[in-house]
């Protein structure tokens, strides 16, 4: 009994019987003789058939027969199979398929998006998408092994967690065992991964999936991928030259035809990005139609905090931090920054790292003292109480023995999509959702029952 083999093997099987399975992806009647393209999921093979009426798009079906050569004005040099065919002997169907609702030998762009989106299983057959999760799958295999080699170890964190004040908003989840109590999911790994660093490992990383509850904005998800990191006994400079070269390297190995504007990769100060280009991402391409040019660069020297809306009781300024409330000062603003003095002066060990104009990264050096992380808590607003209730579990780890340490956070989608010249990030998430949060082939969110409610202590 023959066992099935991949289409792409068989290059190295002319003249021999094989057993292949897959999608009937196209068919041309000629005479007394059909032909049709089988589709799995590493190519494309012709098969010749004497009969082919049962067969329709998409049925899935099994095939044995012979390879052969194919005449040398019949090649098809479009497709890695093309000097090749099979002469069908047996043919069995394994599942009938219905019509599908849009074509899936296009890209897709024509079709509306909500209709892709609801039957995504099937828009994701097509060339333009098996290609983008191959490639997402090879970039994350080239970052896991990088990593890997230079001592990192990979931890999975909690997605059920504390909501604390964090910037956005958090997805809640009911304990059903603890009534009118709630997990957050969390929007990053954040303290999490500081608190690894009080474990002792040094150096971490994780490819997580974040949650945020955001406004509605056509190219976020509420759910997203980061790839995310942190070092122990680092500086700004270590943790900025190892992302360096893990973008590089990773470019290159994986997008060889991608050209590199600039090396190394230009640093900009926040001052210099907001007075030359008008924005904290700026795009450094002359050409911005060339889409296998890739311009990075670092952008730093952030201020910390920056005034929120309204005043305090007191009348003074409200004020908020720029990226997260775990940042160190930048140094020469630590003094500063513990003495809670010109605060709209303070700079912030942060960097992000910009792409052709879009954020794709960004981290900073952590206050790993208990006493600045408090100042900093205290600067927003937040009370003692309040302090001890959202980050009274990080006061005390930092309290017995943290190491100095920093990190970054990828956008993972967002660098994939750009990479691959994608409109948006939906195009390089399996499922993704709505602008408005909705995943319209599973109908979520959807309400629950009201035993389930009451199982929650809802109601």
């Amino acid at each position: 009994m023959l066992e099935r083999i991949l289409i792409k093997n068989t290059l190295n099987q002319t003249g021999e019987k094989v057993k292949i399975a897959g999608r009937v992806g196209a068919r041309r009647d000629h005479g007394k003789l059909a032909f049709i393209d089988l589709i799995d999921c590493s190519g494309i093979l012709q098969v010749v058939l004497k009969e082919a009426e049962d067969l329709r798009l998409n049925d899935v079906i099994a095939i044995e027969g012979i390879i052969n050569k194919r005449p040398e004005n019949m090649i098809n040099k479009e497709i890695e199979t093309g000097g090749i065919e099979m002469q069908a002997e047996k043919i069995e169907i394994l599942n009938k398929a219905d019509t599908t609702p849009f074509e899936l030998n296009t890209d897709g762009h024509e079709v509306n998006e909500e209709i892709r989106l609801k039957y995504r299983y099937l828009d994701l057959r097509r060339n333009r998408l098996q290609k983008n999760f191959k490639i997402r799958h090879q970039i994350t295999r080239f970052i896991r092994n990088f990593l890997s080699e230079r001592d990192f170890t990979e931890i999975e964190t909690p997605l059920l967690t504390k909501s604390t004040p964090e910037g956005a908003r958090d997805y809640v989840v009911p304990s059903r065992l603890q009534p009118g109590k709630f997990y957050a999911l969390p929007q990053s790994p954040q303290q999490y991964k500081q608190l690894l660093m009080v474990a002792g490992f040094e150096k971490y990383f994780q490819i997580a999936k974040c949650f945020r509850d955001e406004d509605t904005r056509g190219d976020r998800q509420p759910e997203f991928t980061q790839l995310d990191m942190e070092m122990s006994f680092v500086g700004q400079e270590e943790v900025m030259k190892l992302n360096e070269e893990l973008v590089i390297e990773t470019i290159k190995n994986v997008y060889p035809d991608k050209k590199f504007l600039q090396l190394p990769f230009p640093r900009i100060s926040y001052k210099e990005a907001m007075e030359k280009y008008g924005t904290d991402r700026p795009d450094l391409r002359k050409d911005k139609n060339n889409q296998n040019e890739l311009a990075f660069c670092w952008v730093v020297d952030f201020p910390f905090f920056e005034k929120d809306k309204g005043l305090n009781p007191d009348g003074s300024p409200k004020w908020t931090f720029t990226h997260n409330p775990f940042s160190a000062a930048a140094p020469g603003w630590h003094e500063k920054l513990m003495k809670k003095k010109d605060i709209e002066k303070i700079i912030a060990a942060q960097y992000d790292i910009v792409l052709n104009g879009f954020e794709i990264g960004g981290g900073s050096i952590r206050n790993h003292k208990p006493e600045a992380l408090k100042k900093v808590l205290e600067i927003i607003g937040l009370k003692e109480k309040d302090i001890e209730e959202n980050f009274g579990h990080m006061l005390k780890a930092l309290a017995f023995g943290a190491p100095p340490h920093g990190g970054i956070a990828f956008g993972l989608d967002r660098f994939i999509a750009i990479l691959q010249n994608e409109p948006n990030i939906r195009e390089v998430i399996a499922f993704p959702k709505t602008g408005d949060g909705r995943d319209l082939m599973m109908n979520a969110p959807s309400e629950i029952t009201k035993e389930q409610l009451k199982e929650l202590g809802q109601l």
